[in-house]
């Protein structure tokens, strides 16, 4: 199967679009509907707040209503992606999510809206992204010369970088200027930007394998599993990125104990620690966007998950009169954080057949968003009989060994030939 599926591959490339300015054009009506969407959910999330008294019930089911979606229904969603003319799916993606925001910022207008209001839309949206980012994902491989996959990463890298920076300040002015419909409805115009571009462009589809006609949605997500589990290679890379955004989601999110407890800062400190990670992505994006990387991805990778494993060893290290010095080195760890994910974005569309990303992707997606809730629920109590500080360094140097590693596993650092 593996053989076969390399064939499939080699023929895809053999077949690359002469240009990308459909895709930029798709990619830039995407790009507009992200900003939309990230202004809206800090919105939705502070009138949560406000609205339940600062209830932590009432956000972490928020929460779980945006995580389980793509979790446990993303596998069944790319499978389905893999069936249906993925153009379609996106635009039927973005109307749906539209549609509901439309109806709840109705709602608003009218004063009757409720919490749990709130909750249907966020399951609708996480439910949308979870059929609308494979398809976006799939689409970017037949619409994106294979040579350029890195960059096209490192955009979205960035781009996501840009939105996490500057629409919760956006989304601040906005709510004490104007009322939350109408902030909900910058998101509907913001969809139908999206939805415009892939109304006159055409998406290019993968051909199904003839006894993929008459095939399960269940078997076609065993053929996706199962392709994964026999290149070995794939599932160990696959596996160390899981690991790293296990040890990754809990170093961010830790940050307020070590600049406290470590550096004895306060608020001030906080800020600067935060703006340092989010800064950082977006340069490692717009770096990786620039360059491409290493002309073997893999190497890109596993170098930017080993120097990433270095800067969290170092804050693990570090005194508590050196606090510049954490603030640099949590800047290195987010310009490193894209660098290393986005090349793994571009490996997976290089070496998996077309007409099996939609799952595979899902899979994948769904094993790292498990990892990340799960890190923070084990990194709480270790770092509390450990120390911030020993957590930072024992699972630092966890990453770097785990990296060094794979350098010397040849089915990892031979995936791309």
């Amino acid at each position: 199967m593996i053989d076969e599926s390399r064939d499939a591959m080699a023929a895809n490339v053999s077949c690359e679009p002469d240009s990308m300015m459909p895709f930029l054009v798709v990619f830039a009506g995407q790009a507009v509907s992200l900003l939309g969407s990230e202004l809206v959910q800090f919105a939705l999330v502070w009138w949560l707040t406000q609205e339940s008294g600062g209830s932590a019930t009432t956000l972490a089911v928020a929460s779980l209503v945006g995580l389980l979606p793509p979790v446990f229904l993303g596998p069944f969603a790319g499978a389905l992606v893999d069936r249906w003319d993925r153009r379609g799916v996106m635009m039927a993606a973005d109307g749906a999510i539209a549609l509901v925001t439309l109806a709840l910022a109705a709602l608003f207008a009218l004063g009757v809206m409720q919490v749990w209001h709130v909750y249907v839309l966020m399951f609708v949206r996480a439910l949308g992204g979870a059929f609308h980012w494979p398809a976006m994902q799939a689409s970017t491989t037949l619409m994106v010369p294979e040579r350029h996959l890195s960059r096209v990463a490192g955009m979205g890298q960035a781009l996501r970088g840009i939105a996490g920076i500057a629409m919760p300040p956006l989304g601040a002015l906005l709510l004490a200027s104007v009322p939350l419909s109408a902030i909900l409805a910058i998101d509907v115009a913001t969809a139908l930007v999206a939805i415009a571009p892939l109304i006159f462009i055409r998406i290019p589809q993968p051909e199904r394998a003839e006894e993929g006609e008459t095939s399960s949605v269940w078997s076609d997500l065993h053929a996706g599993l199962r392709f994964v589990w026999n290149w070995r290679g794939l599932a160990i890379l696959i596996a160390l990125i899981s690991l790293l955004h296990f040890f990754a989601a809990p170093a961010f999110s830790l940050v307020p104990i070590a600049v406290t407890k470590t550096f004895g800062g306060g608020a001030f400190e906080l800020a600067w620690m935060q703006s340092a990670s989010g800064a950082g992505l977006l340069a490692g994006g717009l770096l990786l966007g620039a360059w491409g990387g290493f002309k073997r991805r893999i190497v890109t990778v596993l170098l930017g998950i080993l120097l990433m494993g270095g800067c969290m060893a170092v804050v693990g290290v570090l005194p508590g009169t050196a606090f510049w010095v954490a603030v640099g080195a949590m800047f290195c760890a987010g310009v490193l954080a894209p660098m290393a994910v986005g090349s793994f974005q571009a490996i997976q569309q290089a070496v998996v057949p077309p007409e099996i990303q939609g799952r595979v992707f899902t899979l994948v997606r769904s094993g790292m968003d498990v990892m990340s809730p799960l890190g923070m629920v084990i990194a709480g109590p270790l770092a509390d009989a450990v120390g911030v500080q020993g957590w930072y360094a024992l699972t630092g140097s966890v990453i770097v060994v785990m990296a060094v590693g794979a350098f010397f596993i040849p089915a990892v650092t031979r995936l791309e030939a």
